[in-house]
């Protein structure tokens, strides 16, 4: 049941981040020849108009394949006839549909079960929050400029911000009041804290404000995985701690089973959840400026677009080649480590 749940998932996905291509594509006059869902051997498929749709055996991954994608060709839909402008805007449309759905299901999940509200429950004695006067009824609305609107970025600022010190901006009955404080190492967590206690007021708000807390969660989402990326690539964390689809499968089982117990609601609820998370991390990963990824095609339209001139396209197969055989290395290491984390744990 796991491994079902998550490759709808996976499979809702990628067929979003395609769809994004696709409706481009054909809205500017581009002939899509393959529609896929998975990679591998094709399972199905069937054609309708000058598209055909294909089902493939391994369910990660999917493309949109459009006439002179990767290859001259004569055919005045191609893609490589058209000008950059909307080559630039039929990639980008990809990671754009990643972004969308993650919208649409956070407006989903926050209208229906509301989110957790920043505000202080309660304070750790001989803690920097204690210290500084912060007292339970406080809403934190800011800490280092960083606007505050659910309790989980209370934590995950401070998890990235480790010795730094905090400048927080806090709301209490109706005024603005100012802390500064060091978070504390807690040797149980292993983790720097300020020592506030939360996430036990849900708030409910109403269809505007979902609206907005709906790109709220969005922008909470893309701060964790840039600030994530910046992490491993400062040497902060290992490749060790980072989890392929293996581990997002477990993820996705552990969730399942820890949900049933409450019921169907919060089963749906908590996938929702995941969801919105593995969209917008792969909405983030596809804008990375590396070769095979939507990222890489959109800096190469932006080096032809300022130097006008193309970029020969043995060249740009060369470097697209290379850079999908270094990704498709890194997902054997990460799904190898999953796999080893996986026996380890049993």
């Amino acid at each position: 049941m796991n491994i079902v749940i998550a490759i709808l998932i996976f499979g809702f996905i990628i067929i979003f981040h395609e769809l994004g291509h696709f409706l481009t594509a054909k809205a500017c006059g581009v002939r899509v020849n393959e529609f896929t869902l998975g990679l591998g051997p094709t399972l199905f498929s069937f054609g309708k108009g000058e598209t055909r749709y294909c089902l493939k055996l391994l369910p990660f991954g999917g493309s949109c394949v459009m006439e002179g994608e990767d290859s001259e060709s004569d055919d005045e839909r191609a893609f490589n006839k058209k000008p950059i402008w909307q080559k630039f805007l039929i990639v980008f449309a990809g990671p754009l549909f990643n972004f969308l759905l993650a919208f649409i299901l956070s407006v989903i999940m926050i209208g229906s079960a509301g989110f957790y509200a920043p505000t202080v429950s309660g304070t750790t004695a001989g803690y920097p929050a204690e210290q500084a006067g912060i007292t339970a009824g406080d809403t934190i609305r800011q800490i280092n400029g960083y606007p505050i609107h659910f309790y989980n970025e209370i934590s995950i600022y401070t998890f990235f911000h480790k010795k730094k010190p905090l400048t927080i901006k806090y709301e209490r009955d109706g005024r603005i009041r100012t802390a500064r404080l060091k978070p504390r190492y807690d040797k149980i967590t292993k983790r720097y804290l300020i020592g506030v206690r939360g996430g036990e007021l849900r708030s409910h708000p109403g269809p505007i404000k979902t609206i907005a807390y709906g790109f709220y969660e969005i922008k909470y989402q893309i701060y964790v995985v840039i600030e994530s990326l910046k992490e491993l690539i400062l040497g902060h964390v290992s490749i060790n701690d980072m989890s392929g689809p293996v581990g997002i499968v477990k993820t996705i089982g552990d969730t399942y089973k820890s949900s049933l117990a409450d019921g169907i609601y919060y089963v749906v609820m908590n996938l929702i959840n995941i969801t919105i998370l593995l969209t917008a991390n792969l909405g983030v990963m596809n804008l990375l400026p590396f070769p095979a990824l939507d990222g890489g095609r959109l800096l190469i339209f932006i080096i032809e677009g300022i130097s006008r001139k193309k970029i020969p396209e043995k060249v740009e197969e060369y470097i697209n080649g290379v850079g999908f055989v270094i990704l498709m290395a890194l997902m054997v290491l990460i799904m190898g480590n999953d796999i080893r984390k996986l026996i380890v744990s049993r």
